[in-house]
């Protein structure tokens, strides 16, 4: 098999979903073609729509919410083919102390995807954020990689053979720190130069070699100087990994989009997405929402709104063979990050995801569905 669908690990296609269907075009309203009634459409789940074109569509969720909600995790189950921790397998969740590591909440989430035969996505093994408090006084030049090479060894180690993906580094880079190679100024890269993202992937590699290793990154999205510069710096970094025989295989393209941006440029991002497949690396989208913040507060405008957002840009970024995933970072409007990161200033509840706080599919989930179905399956 090639292409996408050697890394869809057993998947089974929808037989007969997306037979005939059209092409991509521009423009939400367009897309909704006569035979696409709703019903035609929600015939099937969205990693049904998905696994028939050779893709892999899941979200992002935590342990607690898949717990505390059985509407949530059935609704979880009957969408997503693929789980990612939202928060459970960062350094703070972790690693509560620098002796200790604690697997109780993302090991319940390995084994709800294992009971519920869902690939495991791991997020993320090297980052500057979300660090435990014990950080700051313990690791410095000396100590820097042993800790970081126990960290990856450790948690890649406990997961090998579980995961179909790991985020080995996440948002290494960043122009307006003013470097000449662009990468943002982290402890990793004060403790150990450059050279830390080649030997993260190499311990993670070495620890997990089934997983497809990824370099996770933001804002590549729109047709402005701060993206393009962002384009620019990650496919010269990808380069430079890939140069020197670092084992990174895929980019994680995280798509944090805007309802009402419209500096958002097709040919552009087309053009992008083929210069990294040309790396021979394999493309996520890997934490897709739309952000409603500044559109109306008219609900059924605004899902309209939203929805136009997932069709268009993923019309965009399906026309690409080397991407083999969507993954959306929530599944419900009831647990989202953008409830408190970017809060309505009307008060209203935020609508960025497939479903709504209720477990209802929504004009967004019909916008991923099309956008699924019109895939050119590979």
């Amino acid at each position: 098999m090639t292409g996408r669908r050697r890394f869809l690990l057993g998947l089974g296609a929808l037989a007969g979903v997306g037979a005939g269907a059209s092409q991509a075009q521009s423009g939400y309203d367009r897309q909704i073609l006569a035979a696409d009634t709703d019903a035609a459409i929600e015939n099937a789940s969205l990693r049904e729509w998905a696994a028939a074109k050779g893709l892999v569509y899941g979200a992002a969720t935590q342990e607690y919410m898949l717990s505390s909600n059985p509407q949530f995790a059935s609704s979880f189950v009957r969408e997503c083919a693929m789980l990612v921790p939202e928060d459970e397998l960062k350094w703070k969740s972790l690693r509560p102390s620098p002796n200790r590591f604690d697997f109780t909440r993302s090991d319940r989430l390995a084994q709800f995807a294992k009971t519920h035969n869902l690939l495991f996505r791991g997020h993320t093994l090297l980052w500057h954020a979300r660090l435990p408090s014990w950080f700051k006084s313990t690791v410095n030049h000396r100590n820097a990689r042993q800790i970081m090479l126990e960290h990856i060894t450790k948690v890649a180690g406990h997961y090998a053979g579980q995961m179909h993906s790991w985020d080995v580094v996440n948002e290494a880079v960043f122009p307006e720190d003013g470097r000449s190679d662009s990468l943002r100024i982290t402890p990793w890269l004060r403790f150990l130069g450059s050279d830390y993202l080649d030997i993260a992937f190499r311990a993670a590699f070495a620890a997990d070699p089934q997983a497809l290793l990824v370099y996770n990154d933001y804002g590549m999205e729109y047709d402005t100087p701060k993206d393009e510069a962002k384009r620019t710096a990650v496919l010269k970094l990808l380069e430079r990994l890939r140069s020197q025989g670092t084992p990174v295989q895929a980019l994680g393209i995280q798509a944090h989009l805007w309802g009402g941006e419209t500096r958002f440029n097709p040919s552009q991002l087309r053009a992008f997405l083929k210069d990294v497949a040309s790396l021979g690396l394999k493309i996520l989208i890997t934490e897709l929402d739309v952000t409603d913040k500044h559109l109306p507060s008219d609900i059924h405008l605004r899902d309209r709104l939203v929805a136009g957002v997932y069709q268009d840009y993923l019309s965009v970024v399906l026309d690409e063979p080397a991407v083999i995933a969507v993954i959306t970072w929530g599944l419900s409007d009831r647990y989202t990050w953008l409830s408190q990161k970017q809060a309505r200033r009307d008060g209203g509840a935020v609508r960025p995801l497939p479903l709504d706080a209720n477990m209802r599919r929504k004009e967004a989930w019909k916008a991923i569905a099309r956008a699924f179905k019109q895939a050119t399956p590979l």
